[in-house]
């Protein structure tokens, strides 16, 4: 157990220091070698080409062969240029952060927090959702700053990633500690600003509520709408759109500041009819290597009772 520890140590020191002075070059340099990763990533190695291109032709059954590969081919270019702007996240200036990543409605942001109220901000695998990380160069006051994030495996690179992601002063919560978190800090008389990307897969004990998304029968995370109503937070989604290589926008855009008087599952609904938007509008730049399908309510309806299933999809 030691001898592993001090193994992992070694790695994450390895790795960072690779990283770090990767991350010293002009992000043309590391855009290059993107492109050269796209060639190996999408025509040699192929990397879930088959996920992708029926993740693509099952959410846009409307556009033809042609349209479908187009996509595809933009998604793998810009899934390799989130590596290379990740690698640059190491030593990326908050100057030339603020010129590559522009935020829009800050100030409705600000204003919430100003007044005292805590912010749940609500997002999508879009864009470089790792430099979302950035956000709180926009935010003004004091107030607890949060992303959720699920641990990695290996613990060098799950401490990597933890000071990749906290760079800008966002505390990084677990998802089993989300709750503990954010709600511990409401008692503690504490506002706070939390992002919540929960466009992932929930696991079939975690279903509570399927809805219409890009052209499936989608179950979908119902634990952000859970805590937003918990601690009374105004909620916030977050338009994010790639620009041109490199340069993204950041847009705010208010759900609600009233959030229970949103129907139950409401704000998850209004949550995904946005991020629907947003994926519709720039179809390359969402995570459409992600198997986001891959539970489906014919297995959900086997694996519990009716009494179950309807207890289970009328309450978060």
């Amino acid at each position: 157990m030691h001898l592993l520890r001090r193994i992992n140590t070694a790695l994450y020191y390895l790795v960072y220091v690779f990283w770090f002075l990767a991350s010293l070059l002009p992000l043309r340099v590391l855009y290059f070698v993107s492109d050269l990763n796209f060639l190996l990533v999408y025509y040699l190695l192929r990397y879930r080409r088959k996920i992708v291109r029926s993740n693509l032709t099952s959410s846009f059954p409307e556009k033809d062969l042609s349209e479908i590969q187009d996509i595809e081919k933009k998604f793998y270019r810009h899934f390799c240029d989130i590596f290379a702007e990740t690698v640059k996240l190491f030593s990326i200036s908050e100057k030339q952060m603020r010129r590559r990543l522009k935020f829009e409605n800050a100030d409705m942001l600000n204003k919430y927090l100003n007044e005292g109220r805590s912010v749940s901000l609500f997002l999508g695998h879009c864009g470089n959702w790792e430099w979302l990380s950035a956000i709180p160069l926009c935010l003004e006051g004091e107030q607890k700053r949060g992303q959720i994030y699920h641990a990695l495996e290996n613990p060098a690179f799950d401490k990597l990633f933890l000071y990749l992601r906290s760079r800008f002063t966002t505390q990084c919560i677990t998802m089993e500690d989300t709750f503990r978190t954010v709600v511990g800090w409401k008692r503690q008389g504490f506002n706070s600003c939390v992002g919540y990307i929960s466009d992932q897969v929930p696991m079939y004990q975690n279903i509570h509520y399927f809805t219409e998304f890009l052209n499936h029968d989608t179950p979908v995370f119902t634990g952000a709408e859970r805590i937003t109503r918990l601690v009374d937070s105004v909620a916030v989604f977050i338009d994010f759109t790639r620009t041109s290589r490199g340069h993204y926008t950041c847009r705010f855009e208010l759900i609600s500041d009233n959030v229970k008087e949103i129907p139950t599952f409401g704000l998850t609904e209004k949550y995904i009819r946005l991020l629907e938007a947003n994926i519709r509008k720039n179809p390359p730049y969402w995570l459409w290597s992600h198997n986001r399908w891959k539970r489906t309510r014919e297995e959900f309806n086997k694996m519990f009772s009716e009494e179950e299933r309807e207890k289970r999809l009328s309450r978060l």
